[in-house]
């Protein structure tokens, strides 16, 4: 899994490299060629690795709607027991190796309106996962009333309890004039929705295998919480936070928050 996410990543930056360089050398083209390139231009287009911020720039539309791969975040997974890093007596099944919990996320389509060339804001939707890697050995049961374990006698390589979100985010987009290497310092933050798809484990042992198991393991199905996003030049740092509880009412623990934080590319 993080040999693929690492990848990706480092593939997402490549070609954010050629289609910036693609983009940049159309839009000029576009405007110069035609005889009304004073005229409004609505922006459409693809994005890979970073907003298009300077396509709109170029040309005088201030709307914009794009298929884009952006935002592409990969960071640790954290969870917080009544406002505690330490998990009670009573969540401790749910305890976890921290660097091998992470989050992986992007984002495949947005639509905004960019106000002048600092200020931006859009609506996006995306995918967002969490893998818990759980330090104990036991199975989280499917298609129980309230989450539930059982303690097992095997000594799993590894055992992955998971959750994948359609996330919707709202953000207002701020950013710098270009330095003298023509990039910018960018700041994005605010509120974000999450709806379920779908929860999965994945155990692998020797004496089982491998086996994986498909359900909604009690997650909450709607969650809604805030992010932030800073970097420059297309990179940065993120978190996210959520403000209501990983599980649904009265199907887990209560006052259990999710917290994310890592890597970012793509603004």
């Amino acid at each position: 899994m993080k040999t693929y996410l690492f990848t990706l990543l480092l593939a997402a930056g490549s070609l954010t490299s050629m289609a910036q360089d693609s983009l940049s050398v159309d839009s000029t083209k576009a405007v110069n060629d035609s005889p009304k390139s004073k005229k409004s231009i609505k922006v459409v287009g693809v994005e890979i690795g970073k907003s298009k911020g300077d396509t709109t720039r170029k040309t005088s539309s201030k709307f914009s709607f794009q298929l884009t791969f952006s935002r592409i975040d990969l960071g640790l997974a954290t969870f917080l027991d009544h406002g505690s890093y330490t998990l009670s007596d009573e969540n401790n099944f749910l305890e976890n190796k921290q660097f091998k919990t992470n989050n992986f996320g992007f984002e495949f389509l947005q639509t905004g309106y960019r106000f002048n060339s600092y200020f931006k804001i859009y609506l996006a939707a995306g995918l967002d996962w969490n893998h818990i890697r759980l330090k104990r050995d036991i199975t989280i049961l499917p298609d129980q009333p309230k989450i539930s374990y059982k303690e097992e006698e095997i000594d799993f390589k590894k055992n992955r309890f998971s959750s994948n979100y359609l996330r919707i985010p709202l953000s207002f987009q701020f950013r710098s004039k270009d330095d003298g290497r023509g990039n910018k310092v960018y700041f994005v933050a605010g509120p974000e929705v999450g709806f379920l798809i779908t929860g999965k484990t994945k155990q692998v042992s020797k004496e089982m295998g491998k086996v994986k198991y498909k359900d909604d393991f009690n997650f909450n199905p709607f969650r809604y919480g805030a992010f932030a996003r800073a970097g420059y030049n297309g990179v940065g740092f993120f978190v996210k936070y959520y403000a209501n509880d990983v599980f649904a009412d009265n199907q887990g623990p209560k006052d259990f928050k999710n917290l994310n934080f890592g890597l970012t590319v793509g603004f």
